[in-house]
């Protein structure tokens, strides 16, 4: 059978999620955290409490390293800010993507002595842009509703390819986007549908954003199985009634502080989510009937699997523990 698994990683206050398409393909979105390999990934001490996965983040190109030797066939940075591409250049020069898709961006940054980001990454970033490389990588700026061979199509132009829809931004949002000189709602949106459900990949979009998705593609979004919250899950100002439609029926939330994330408007829906914090990594099988969830950090997977009645096992193929299946359904064009 095909390979059809999603990655969500903890990359400290940033984002990266993995693909790996039953076409062979691997995709990759954002990435953070990521630097040369030093030396052998050795496996960090679990935490019990409040499970304290913030202090034991992982780096994207040893944790990709362990799944796949393939040269990255797509990288996607959702928007041009820094904790969606800590350690491009270096994860460029590992994987070396094929393609690069990026946004219509004209954003400027300054950096200070002390800063946490590296600028070399901004460098390489901006040379790739600016020069809008159409070789090792290929640079595509895509908009809403894009279809094309390989992320919506296959070689014949038949749904679903890699099965990625694009959702946003467009070419309004961008143009808003500059005028600010503020890239949230400059963010792609991409639903990715497998055959055992429908992954909602959000990046930093924010109010605008979602007011054009709920116009043109609720029936893509609406009851959709798995949410990669917007903005790492965290408040950020944002009016959360676009999960009133979406209703998902598991988020993944990232690496903030707890007094930054936005539990209220999940809790208040009754919406389960998971942290990076809890459960490390996330990763999912979508290879079945449904979405299978599995977590790296076995404490978690211990502890919420006993308070749901269930149990938990070791998967060497994922190297992570199982903790439960998200019922979903395919979308089918």
């Amino acid at each position: 059978m095909p390979t059809h698994t999603f990655h969500f990683l903890n990359v400290k206050n940033g984002d990266c999620s993995i693909i790996e398409h039953g076409s062979g393909h691997v995709s990759v979105i954002d990435v953070c955290n990521a630097e040369k390999i030093t030396q052998t990934f050795t496996e960090k001490s679990r935490v019990l409490g409040n499970f304290q996965q913030n202090k034991h983040p992982v780096n994207p190109i040893e944790y990709l390293n362990k799944f796949t030797s393939s040269r990255v066939f797509r990288f996607i940075l959702t928007h041009p800010d820094m904790d969606h591409m800590d350690g491009i250049k270096d994860f460029f020069e590992h994987f070396n993507p094929i393609n690069f898709w990026d946004t219509d961006n004209e954003k400027e940054l300054d950096f200070e002595e002390d800063s946490k980001y590296n600028e070399e990454d901004w460098n390489f970033y901006k040379n790739i842009r600016d020069s809008n490389s159409q070789t090792d990588p290929k640079r595509l700026v895509l908009y809403s509703g894009d279809k094309g061979k390989y992320w919506a199509q296959d070689t014949n132009g038949q749904i679903p390819g890699d099965a990625l829809y694009i959702l946003s931004p467009t070419s309004g949002l961008i143009e808003q986007a500059k005028d600010k000189d503020d890239y949230n709602d400059a963010s792609y949106v991409i639903l990715y549908s497998g055959q055992g459900g429908r992954i909602l990949l959000s990046g930093d979009s924010h109010d605008k954003t979602w007011e054009h998705i709920l116009e043109n593609w609720e029936d893509y979004v609406k009851d959709v199985d798995l949410l990669i919250a917007p903005h790492h899950g965290r408040h950020s100002d944002m009016n959360f009634q676009f999960l009133d439609t979406v209703n998902p029926k598991m988020t993944f939330f990232g690496i903030a502080p707890s007094d930054n994330l936005a539990y209220a408007a999940w809790n208040n829906r009754k919406l389960e989510k998971i942290t990076n914090n809890q459960a490390n990594c996330m990763v999912v099988d979508c290879s079945g009937n449904n979405l299978s969830l599995y977590v790296t950090n076995e404490s978690f997977a211990r502890a919420y699997t006993k308070e749901n009645n269930s149990d938990t096992s070791y998967s060497d193929e994922y190297d992570a523990w199982f903790l439960k299946e998200i019922t979903g359904w395919d979308l089918k064009d």
